[in-house]
């Protein structure tokens, strides 16, 4: 079983939205490596509190961070980068994690484009069609399954559409045209969960906010570095997710 937790950076809105981009990530982790990751994830937050002096209960928010709060303020910013680049480093070490990211750009575009609906439909199938090919890395079994843990409160929309996908699911084949591959692998509606209590969650979240930051980075990412952090996840990224970009991006 492979579970596969995802958040999102950018605005999935079309009209005055302030961002060109919206992105997915999603990062699967196998059930056989879920308490490994599990673990070393919450001895890097241990090592962070006793060197940064962050609180175990504080939600590492990648944009946040950045950004700063009231909360935040007793850490500088220079050091809550330094969290994010370490948290990173945690992440590419995982034993047998993968990441699988989309990214929509919404320029030119037309009015009645769904970034939403269209990045987790390809993120969907590519999370199928990876379980089925066997093309994670490490070492899976002929009849694997997944489940999906989405951030924040349910989504009707989201759960409707993993549910469509299961009767009609559209895929572009390469002699044109579509054909509709049924969802086999995937297991019941998506899990959601509030991020501020799940590590995997902010894990997903991180990796989101630095394909943004690499995409269309603020003037502090861009100043100190932090445009390349997301260069740090390269070996758990998914390549088979896309075979037209070299880091395996689906770029929509």
């Amino acid at each position: 079983m492979y579970f596969m937790y995802v958040d999102e950076s950018g605005d999935a809105g079309m009209v005055n939205s302030p961002s060109r981009y919206f992105v997915l990530s999603g990062l699967v982790v196998h059930e056989r490596d879920w308490r490994l990751s599990l673990d070393a994830l919450v001895a890097f937050r241990l090592r962070i509190r006793d060197h940064f002096e962050l609180k175990l209960r504080e939600e590492v928010h990648a944009a946040q961070f950045v950004r700063g709060s009231e909360e935040l303020s007793r850490i500088a910013k220079h050091d809550r980068l330094a969290i994010l680049r370490h948290f990173a480093d945690e992440l590419a070490r995982l034993p047998g994690a993968n990441l699988i990211n989309v990214v929509v750009d919404k320029q030119g575009k037309s009015a009645g484009y769904d970034p939403f609906e269209k990045a987790w439909q390809a993120l969907i199938q590519r999370f199928e069609n990876t379980i089925a090919f066997r093309n994670f890395r490490g070492t899976a079994g002929q009849h694997e399954r997944g489940m999906i843990f989405a951030d924040g409160e349910p989504q009707k929309k989201l759960t409707q559409l993993l549910r469509r996908m299961r009767h009609h699911n559209p895929v572009p084949s390469q002699l044109g045209g579509y054909r509709s591959l049924q969802l086999r692998r995937i297991l019941e509606d998506p899990v959601y969960r509030d991020s501020r209590h799940s590590l995997l969650i902010q894990s997903a979240d991180l990796c989101a906010f630095l394909l943004y930051q690499r995409l269309a980075p603020n003037g502090y990412m861009r100043r100190k570095g932090g445009s390349h952090y997301f260069d740090r996840l390269s070996p758990m990224l998914c390549r088979a997710a896309s075979t037209q970009d070299p880091e395996g991006i689906v770029r929509l």
